[in-house]
């Protein structure tokens, strides 16, 4: 398919896991893709998709910072002479008790998760404002936006955030064309979820590797864990025509994980 031919995507977190898998999908649906990312391997990320014959372009760029934010958007509009999707990926976490987490941790989190979606939706409805085509805006969120766990307060904090955000922003740029989405992956085979494994492992029962998350996709209804490509097609239906009356949504991804 080429539904995004022509289409210019910013997805930010764009160089692996869920934002490699997102930028992926659009640039084989013919979409002139923009990957930023805090990480420099991001234009090796970006050299991959080109040597599928996209063309995509690299840019590091930390989202907690607005003249980094406004020069990656500056990059698509240079590139490929227009904005007509954002992806808001980008996004960290740490595990730790109550007692043991540090302001620092906090405000990190809040500031990639919470503020950098911020910023990029900014900035993305901005250009979008002044081109007068409309647009699209998709926001990562969390299952942890609709159901807090354990030791992770700030990451649920920053998601429901997130989903907060969504809502707000839907609601100012639904007459001018501009749609505003969050998705809540679950269980998604990541660099994070392995992450995941291993401290939750330790603090949950002294799991093994691979052992709590083995066990938590069992209480998933389909019974596998997510993957990227999951996650991505949805996306890319928010971003297609065939979501053009949908506004202002927070849509699971996670097997049946969290039904509401």
């Amino acid at each position: 398919m080429t539904r995004f031919e022509g289409r210019t995507v910013v997805v930010t977190g764009g160089n692996k896991g869920i934002g490699f898998a997102i930028a992926g999908r659009f640039a084989a649906e013919g979409a002139n893709v923009v990957l930023g990312s805090v990480e420099p391997q991001v234009e090796e990320a970006a050299a991959a998709l080109r040597e599928t014959g996209a063309s995509a372009v690299g840019v590091v760029c930390d989202v907690t910072d607005p003249h980094a934010v406004t020069a990656l958007y500056d990059v698509a509009e240079r590139e490929f002479g227009r904005l007509d999707v954002s992806v808001q990926n980008a996004g960290i976490i740490t595990i730790a008790r109550i007692e043991d987490l540090s302001e620092r941790d906090w405000d990190a989190t809040l500031a990639v998760n919470t503020k950098g979606t911020f910023l990029c939706c900014q900035e993305a409805i901005r250009r979008m404002r002044r081109a007068g085509r409309g647009g699209r805006l998709i926001n990562i969120a969390s299952g942890q936006a609709r159901d807090g766990f354990i030791y992770t307060p700030h990451y649920a904090a920053s998601k429901f955030g997130v989903m907060g955000l969504t809502q707000s922003l839907a609601k100012e740029v639904a007459t001018d064309g501009i749609t505003v989405n969050s998705v809540c992956p679950g269980i998604i085979r990541t660099d994070m979820w392995n992450y995941n494994d291993r401290v939750w492992g330790k603090m949950l029962g002294d799991y093994g590797p691979g052992e709590l998350m083995a066990s938590w996709v069992q209480n998933i209804p389909m019974k596998r864990a997510g993957e990227g490509r999951d996650v991505a097609a949805l996306i890319a239906f928010l971003a297609s025509e065939d979501a053009d009356y949908i506004t202002g949504q927070a849509i699971n991804v996670d097997g049946g994980l969290i039904m509401s």
